[in-house]
């Protein structure tokens, strides 16, 4: 099924669109990700829970989605200049502005780790809802931190207090919450009236790996976005040559993989 915002995948270089705006580790994710929208059908109106500046829906749709909110200002701000909303608001996930029964679809783009009352959340997303609206989201899973190369080097060489701290450290720097299994989410879904109608995860240790150094290797990005208000100074495929050639292998990766660090849901409501 193809979603109703007018996307063709094979159309769409979703790396190359991603990684010549942002550090290469979060692009390659993302690039990921709006592979996987491709093929599932959203109906209108459709509500992005956390849409952040707006990147990721206009890279990754056609058209305007309904309605995205974020509690960041300055976030919220740079989506409307994105003009991938056809309305913006500046709000927080537990107090949604609209009636019930108001939306066929919400989706949310690995945003809900970051919220630390998830329950109040999943309770607004259901009463904005419509019956049989679909939930469509992703978050990083149980298998995130066992996943770190770093800690598990540690681990390997018998420091496994490192390995742990490195891994407190690794989820503190991502302002994670949850990192919870399928069976976690499908529990806490089904107290509000969610069916989970497939899931699977995805981003594999290799590709989690290219993550994770990246946030590292990513500094001179950091850098510049301080200065300049840029991650790349220079997007042209001559400059990111190497970084498309590290990152093209996991872009291409199988969707399902078992060992992946994240989860990719489509539920709807009962």
């Amino acid at each position: 099924m193809k979603n109703n915002l007018g996307n063709n995948k094979k159309e769409k270089d979703f790396l190359w669109l991603q990684i010549k705006e942002m550090p290469y580790f979060r692009g390659l994710l993302r690039a990921v990700e709006a592979k996987m929208y491709q093929d599932i059908e959203l109906p209108g109106p459709i509500l992005d829970l956390g849409c952040g500046d707006g990147h990721f829906a206009s890279t990754t749709f056609d058209k305007p989605i309904d309605v995205g909110i974020d509690p960041w200002k300055g976030p919220v701000r740079l989506a409307k200049k994105q003009k991938s909303y056809k309305l913006v608001i500046n709000g927080m996930g537990n107090h949604l502005p609209f009636s019930e029964n108001y939306f066929n679809s919400v989706i949310s783009n690995s945003v809900l780790e970051h919220i630390e009352d998830i329950d109040s959340v999943i309770n607004e997303v259901a009463r904005v809802l419509k019956p049989g609206g679909k939930f469509v989201f992703c978050v990083p899973n149980h298998q995130f931190l066992s996943n770190l190369s770093i800690s598990n080097f540690f681990d390997h060489i018998g420091l496994k207090k490192a390995g742990n701290i490195y891994r407190r450290f690794f989820n503190k720097v991502s302002r994670h919450y949850h990192c919870d299994s399928p069976i976690e989410w499908e529990k806490r879904l089904e107290k509000y009236g969610f069916f989970v109608i497939n899931w699977w995860n995805y981003f594999s240790p290799q590709a989690f790996h290219t993550l994770e150094w990246g946030h590292y290797f990513g500094l001179p990005s950091l850098i510049s976005h301080f200065l300049v208000r840029k991650w790349i100074l220079v997007p042209r495929q001559w400059n990111l040559f190497l970084t498309e050639r590290i990152t093209r292998k996991y872009y291409l990766e199988n969707f399902h993989q078992e060992e992946g660090a994240y989860t990719f849901y489509i539920t709807h409501k009962n």
